[in-house]
């Protein structure tokens, strides 16, 4: 399965201006054969939490949700959208909603791990483990941003079969989250981790891109540097039980480890 993943320079509450970058690139990456889209974490709205939740409603929310599913099903690509949640500002987090090729919603999560002192002001955490949604003979998670540095959230969604893990993020000034824990957090759980980030200066945050894919080894399967690009990589399943390890998550001893934590 091909996936592609964009990075771009989003501009806080300019959603139609967003909405087209993102149907830009998904009919790039149609055209370069991509069955599915990964965007960074809020880049239909820009990464601007207090902004959020000051000035934008339930009913901006859902105007933008209706319009990334247009944009799915207009390009014919699977579209992975974080967008806040379409409670009210007081209520919401922030969610990752994967969309099919036909519009509809195949399944949400929402930002378990918020990060820093905005992001808690401003949204809800979750509290639900990634689903694992069936798409293209392939089990997806998806998880968001701060949620890959913690090693129990892509262990969950590997335990519950994912194998590629999908990660909108909004990443800033922490280049080895991208070098080293992308690549660890796949090699670990033996699974494909895709991190798709926001570049350049936004909403007074310079975001780093280094966007990247790595494989079920830890191999990088493709990546981005500083500037906006779309990256599309072939994506498999998990290596076979029994093929060349290592076996982290056949070994693993849950009912000790659960004692310790």
């Amino acid at each position: 399965m091909k996936i592609a993943l964009m990075q771009e320079t989003a501009v806080p509450l300019d959603m139609a201006g967003n909405l087209a970058l993102i149907e830009a690139a998904a009919h790039r990456a149609r055209e370069q054969g991509a069955e599915l889209l990964l965007t960074p974490e809020l880049f239909p709205v820009g990464y601007a939490p207090a902004q959020i939740r000051a000035e934008l409603s339930a009913e901006d929310v859902a105007a933008v949700r209706v319009e990334a599913a247009a944009i799915a099903r207009r390009s014919g690509i699977a579209l992975v959208a974080s967008l806040p949640g379409q409670q009210a500002p007081e209520e919401r987090g922030i969610t990752a909603v994967l969309f099919g090729p036909e519009g509809e919603r195949l399944g949400q999560y929402q930002k378990v791990q918020l990060f820093g002192s905005e992001e808690k002001e401003s949204f809800c955490p979750g509290s639900m483990a990634p689903d694992v949604i069936r798409l293209g003979g392939l089990n997806l998670g998806v998880v968001i941003c701060y949620d890959i540095e913690f090693p129990e959230m892509a262990r969950a969604a590997a335990a519950a079969g994912a194998e590629v893990l999908l990660v909108p993020t909004a990443l800033a000034e922490e280049p080895q989250v991208p070098r080293l824990l992308v690549p660890a957090r796949a090699l670990e759980n033996r699974m494909t981790v895709a991190y798709a980030n926001h570049c350049g200066s936004e909403g007074g945050l310079s975001f780093d891109g280094l966007s990247v894919v790595a494989g079920p080894r830890g191999e990088i399967l493709g990546e981005l540097g500083s500037e906006p690009g779309l990256l599309v990589a072939e994506v498999g399943p998990r290596p076979a039980s029994g093929a060349e390890g290592p076996w982290y998550l056949e070994d693993r001893r849950t009912e000790l480890h659960r004692q310790w934590i």
